[in-house]
């Protein structure tokens, strides 16, 4: 058995699905009049509506063919054309990152290649700060430009307000016109006249075409540069160049922290680390970090900085800036489509800093009707995913990545998670404590009539006493999950929760589910995986139930009562309950479930009927058993195929822990047969499995993996395992060639995705790919071949096979990694064509005594000579005498080559 068949990633994808990150949640209230006075200090003068990203900096500009000088130092010799400097005397900028992207804008603005730039980020990163520098610097340099204008855009977007904000600048009168396309013709005809001119729009907010405004394209010596919080609108307004302003980082931030408290002073050894406890909370946000350090200037006292650190931490929000929350809000508010700005508050839910799974949290969105009205449940996700996406592209949500793991995450920072946990308080609609540390439930004076959304997520909550019943006739939402220590809730608890929709208690320990949820007659999703779960109540009244999940639940040993009336259930996931066969009637009823996914817990594995499960014609997910092979096929005759099923992990016939240890690493589209008599039915109908990705047989009596599926269905195929197949002859049957020619040389592409191939223990198995097929293994990675007695060829032809394919002498695999040939005593031949693999990491070749050619041709230097492939690790070879002695390479000084790699 392999290893890395088993455990292709060093992670536990269980172990990962435990890991959320556990912080504390909310934020401060601080003396607001202290920080808008602070504020208002550093807001530029001007008439409209702006985006204030004040950002305090020690850092000095360097600008090409000029020396570093203090921004606050600069005399400024302007003229009324070139325009007048922008107050920045308390935004200096801070950080390698602001270093960085001023010197890159500074190339941009010397390149005459790059006519637009476009600067975003989430607001108050210090996205105008950085230009308001550059705009001043600009103004002194008379050699880059003639003339530099600066217009705040906002979010109170239209193209006629746009023509008169560049007017103004231009001292150009549109007055007397009201079209805007003659407007625009004016607008432009100024500013061709104009030359080596910069036009700054700042805070922009929509996308809009240049010419309908009145701004030439690629006008020679003139630029366009402009801020935004959205890449799509650098994108759709086609900048040349686009510039992300991110966070500040932990240094950073302390060093703004500092800056913005005061140079001079000096902390106490005690208050020092509190303040940089302080500086954290703020997340790298600038306007956080200068908010807070201006309401803690002159503060001496450690009682007042630990009391600040506790409301930064403790408190329901951080009220730390008005302008702040302003400025989130407007990002907020200008979604505009209601099911994202839900979408949005949704996050808030979660833990601070927790790093959200877009699947389990498009799972909740579907839930709850924010994303509704699609006809499948892969339309309702690609949704989902497209609303994550523009909530990233314009900042409000950023991507978030673990190491070691595809699992696709978005988080919130915390200041905008701060704004939608407000926007959920009011009205008193919502209570957020997730990941609060709690050991008892909220006091009942929280549990409030006008509660809609209650998440008490990852808490330490050990039980809901019976003294609890809340009054919540609105509560639709209640998320009780990842309390690990819940092992009880009283019935009273959910007697007054009639409106509730959705309710979550996955990753607890409760053990019964408390009667009252039998009439919890509005609920659309009840969540119990991963819990101890003993006993669930009658579902019989929940006909509202859309999803079910109960997946993990070891400890459930029956069946709920009821579950053939869940008419309009979509998503069920469960295991047998240790039922042998899952019940009959109940399946035909659920005719609406897009998602069946039936786990194995037992040695008894539950199966299924396969006439039942054909019955469901929306299905797009299923993960079953079928106790035997005609099961399987009555399953695909009855459904005439699986075309619309997206994924699929379909386990066939009698398998072992092996096999379901391969189930859970193959692709999402996979079958396994498992001790079958499969090699005299030619009417299986495995042929329909079009798009499969993954086969494993185990134990099967097949001649050839033409009698488990039809080749032709084969392209998409990544994986494909087969152990103690001991009737396997051949990968391909000789009849199959037969049959083939019409489709010669292709032969329809063949295997052309296969990745990964394993062949173990087959006693009867001669020779594996024929050599016709080999062009078509061009994404082959790994091949791994292990005590097969009779292999006397990996690559060989037939009898069968054209003539064409006795003229193939060399093959390139180029992404082969690895070849693993172990106990293969009658291995005489690896291919009898020279194969060109550069790609190669690892060979091992252990027990293949009769094997006396390596047919892998190594890259050639200049001179002729041999040298290892670029990629090359290590060779692993036994016996050395034989290795040294009998075996050849394509190239006679390789094996010299090749020396040091060899183990």
């Amino acid at each position: 058995m392999s290893l890395e068949e088993i455990h292709p990633n060093q992670t536990d994808p269980l172990c990962l699905d435990h890991g959320r990150y556990y912080a504390q949640l909310f934020a401060p209230s601080v003396n607001n009049d202290v920080i808008m006075n602070d504020v208002q200090n550093m807001l530029r003068v001007r008439t409209e509506p702006v985006e204030e990203e004040g950002v305090e900096n020690s850092g000095r500009l360097v600008q090409p063919g000029a020396g570093a000088r203090s921004s606050t130092s600069l005399k400024y010799n302007t003229s009324e054309t070139r325009g007048v400097p922008l107050p920045t005397s308390s935004k200096k900028l801070v950080g390698r990152a602001f270093e960085e992207n001023t010197k890159v804008i500074w190339s941009l603005l010397m390149d005459d290649e790059v006519s637009t730039i476009g600067i975003y980020g989430m607001g108050g990163v210090g996205k105008t700060t950085i230009l308001q520098h550059i705009h001043n610097e600009l103004l002194q340099r008379q050699d880059i430009c003639d003339h530099v204008w600066w217009v705040t855009v906002s979010q109170d977007f239209s193209i006629n307000r746009l023509q008169n904000l560049i007017a103004k600048r231009l001292h150009l009168d549109l007055s007397s016109e009201d079209d805007d396309l003659h407007r625009a013709a004016k607008l432009s005809e100024k500013l061709r006249k104009k030359q080596k001119w910069i036009l700054i729009l700042d805070d922009l907010w929509n996308y809009f075409e240049l010419d309908e405004v009145g701004i030439p394209v690629l006008l020679k010596g003139c630029k366009l540069i402009m801020t935004t919080r959205s890449e799509t609108i650098c994108l759709r307004m086609a900048c040349h160049h686009k510039i992300k302003v991110k966070l500040l980082s932990e240094g950073e931030a302390w060093t703004l922290f500092m800056e913005k408290l005061g140079r001079d002073i000096t902390l106490l050894p005690e208050v020092k680390g509190i303040a940089k406890d302080i500086a954290g909370e703020c997340a790298g946000l600038p306007l956080g970090i200068i908010a807070v350090a201006g309401s803690l200037r002159g503060v001496d006292d450690p009682h007042e900085w630990r009391n600040t650190l506790n409301k930064l931490r403790e408190s329901e929000f951080r009220d730390i800036d008005e302008k702040v929350f302003r400025l989130l809000r407007f990002s907020y508010d200008q979604l505009g489509d209601l099911a994202l700005k839900q979408c949005l508050l949704y996050c808030a839910l979660f833990p601070e800093d927790d790093m959200i799974e877009r699947e389990e949290l498009i799972g909740y969105l579907i839930d709850e009707g924010i994303i509704k009205g699609k006809r499948s449940r892969g339309d309702a996700f690609d949704e989902g995913h497209t609303m994550l996406n523009r909530l990233e592209n314009v900042c409000l949500l950023e991507n978030a990545k673990i190491k070691y793991d595809d699992i696709r995450r978005v988080k919130m920072h915390d200041l905008i998670r701060d704004m939608a946990i407000r926007i959920l308080l009011e009205n008193s609609q919502g209570m957020v404590k997730a990941g609060a540390q709690l050991k008892e439930l909220p006091d009942a004076e929280e549990w409030t009539e006008n509660l809609t959304r209650v998440s008490l997520m990852e808490n330490m909550i050990e039980e809901i006493p019976s003294t609890h019943s809340p009054r919540c006739p609105y509560l639709s939402t209640l998320l009780l999950c990842q309390n690990r220590w819940l092992g009880f809730i009283a019935d009273s608890f959910f007697k007054q929760l009639h409106g509730l929709q959705v309710l979550d208690l996955s990753w607890t320990g409760i053990e019964n589910l408390p009667d009252s949820v039998s009439d919890l007659v509005s609920l659309t999703a009840l969540l119990l995986k991963h819990t101890n779960i003993r006993h669930v109540p009658s579902l019989k009244k929940l006909r509202a139930l859309k999803r079910l999940d109960l997946s993990g639940t070891q400890a459930l040993a029956k069946m709920p009562q009821g579950m053939e009336c869940l008419t309009n259930l979509r998503y069920l996931r469960m295991n047998g309950c240790g039922e042998k066969e899952f019940p009959s009637g109940i399946l035909p009823t659920l005719s609406h479930l897009q998602v069946f996914v039936l786990e194995k817990f037992t040695k008894a594995p539950t199966t299924v009927k396969g006439k039942e499960v054909g019955s469901l014609r929306k299905l797009e997910t299923l993960e079953c058993h079928f106790k035997g092979f005609s099961d399987f096929v009555e399953y695909l005759r009855s459904r005439d195929g699986i075309l619309s099923l997206s994924t699929y992990k379909i386990l066939v016939g009698k398998v072992g822990r092996y096999l379901e240890q391969l189930m859970e690493h193959f692709p999402s589209k996979t079958v396994g047969l498992g001790n079958l008599s499969i090699n005299g039915d030619r009417d299986f109908q495995v042929k329909f499995l079009n798009g499969i990705q993954g086969l494993i047989c185990e134990c099967i009596d097949a001649r050839s993996l033409c009698d488990v599926l039809s080749l032709e269905n084969a392209t998409e195929l990544e994986r494909i395992s087969i152990r103690k197949c001991h009737n396997m002859e051949s990968l391909v049957s000789s009849s199959w060639f037969c049959s083939a020619p019409p489709r010669l040389p292709s032969y329809n592409g063949i295997f052309s995705s296969l990745k990964r191939f394993y062949c173990y223990n087959c006693e009867s198995m001669k020779k594996l790919f024929p050599l016709v097929l080999l062009p078509n293994l061009i994404n082959l990675e790994r091949i791994e071949v292990n005590e097969c007695e009779k292999m006397e060829e990996i690559i060989g032809t037939t009898n069968e096979e054209s003539s064409t394919s006795n003229s193939i002498t060399e093959v390139i695999l180029p992404k082969l990694i690895t070849l693993k040939l172990s106990w293969l005593p009658e291995l005489k031949s690896i291919c009898s064509a020279k194969l060109i693999c550069n790609s190669l990491e690892d060979i091992s070749v252990m027990s293949c005594k009769k094997l006396k050619r390596m047919p892998i041709c190594l890259p050639l230097l200049e001179n002729g000579q041999p040298s290892p492939p670029p990629s090359l690790k290590e060779i692993n070879a036994y016996p050395k005498k034989w290795w040294e002695s009998v075996v050849e390479w394509e190239h006679p000084n390789a094996k010299d080559v090749l020396r040091p790699f060899v183990n």
